[in-house]
């Protein structure tokens, strides 16, 4: 089976591709583009979170503006960049001032916490659902930046983190799962719907995958459809093992108590850790510079040549079947 491009990448490539002529847009293949600033170059990314897609109508109101920051920081990181400002683009429904204030306190202190001052934006009315909007600017060592395309037959498969905490702290948020594995665990629970609302971006790594990966991107979609479009990104395939992706305690229980498949975690999306491909032989060096950076990775597979979607294998090396990659908009 050869890879298929979701909904989302396909509008993308129809309509918008032709237009983004500039070397530094990457085709519109990438997470980011890049912009030349003396001895370094910018790293630009945008990314919105909308109500009722990417959060909830009654989630607190400052975990909803670091969510907004934060996934433009994942993305930041997965390009090797360091944080250097971003801007906002409030589209509200009313003017609550209650709201706001909350709001505007978790990006204050986010914004501190990262190295990432706003410099401006826009604020507008919609009678639609609340949407914001962040374009975030990095910068890192002229032509150094980290595409999703480069990955190469042999290279190693590396994750960070956990995979499918987020989706399942949405699917408690939301009553879509029997949780009673966790009834006596009150902070997994909480440690689970944490991770949906509030991501962990690996922005320390930057370093390490700048000098270590020759491809990476964040995983913000879901696991199993990131990969395949990193893959197609680099005109090959992969053979992941699912033993080996690293999931969290509180994600075991769940699935030895049968409430939820490793298959639909590896699909689920809002994980913002960091995929990438790193050569065979300096796997060793990267993981003890992400140790050095506090985080923490996995090996869980290798590049293949091929045009064919990446297989993920059972603990017998039978591929699994997935009826969903990850999530998409279209």
């Amino acid at each position: 089976m050869t890879q298929a491009p979701s909904g989302e990448d396909s509008l993308i490539a129809r309509y918008f591709k032709p237009l983004a002529t500039d070397p530094g847009a990457f085709g519109l293949v990438d997470d980011a583009a890049a912009i030349p600033a003396g001895a370094d170059d910018l790293v630009v990314n945008t990314d919105a979170i909308v109500e009722g897609v990417h959060y909830l109508p009654d989630d607190p109101p400052d975990t909803i503006a670091r969510k907004a920051l934060r996934v433009n920081l994942s993305d930041l990181a997965a390009k090797g960049a360091t944080p250097a400002g971003f801007l906002l683009t409030l589209a509200l429904r009313q003017k609550d001032e209650i709201w706001l204030a909350a709001f505007a306190r978790g990006l204050g202190e986010d914004a501190a916490a990262f190295g990432c001052p706003l410099l401006g934006g826009d604020t507008v009315s919609t009678p639609g659902p609340v949407m914001i909007s962040v374009t975030a600017w990095g910068r890192l060592p002229k032509s150094r930046m980290v595409h999703r395309f480069g990955a190469r037959p042999g290279d190693r498969v590396v994750v960070t983190g956990a995979i499918g905490d987020a989706t399942l702290g949405l699917r408690i948020l939301t009553g879509k799962i029997d949780t009673t594995a966790l009834a006596h665990d009150p902070a997994a629970r909480d440690m689970l719907i944490g991770r949906y609302r509030v991501p962990q971006p690996r922005s320390t790594l930057a370093t390490a995958l700048r000098d270590y990966a020759t491809a990476s991107m964040d995983v913000s979609d879901g696991f199993a459809g990131d990969l395949t479009k990193l893959c197609a990104a680099s005109h090959v395939s992969a053979d992941i093992q699912l033993s080996q992706v690293p999931i969290s305690s509180a994600a075991s229980k769940l699935v030895a108590a049968g409430a939820v498949q490793l298959k639909t975690l590896i699909s689920g999306g809002d994980d913002y850790e960091i995929l990438c491909t790193v050569p065979a032989a300096q796997c060793d060096a990267y993981r003890a510079a992400a140790n050095s950076a506090g985080i923490a990775v996995a090996d869980i597979g290798a590049i293949v040549e091929g045009p064919q979607a990446p297989r993920f294998l059972d603990a017998q090396g039978r591929p699994v079947s997935l009826q969903r990659l990850s999530y998409s908009h279209f």
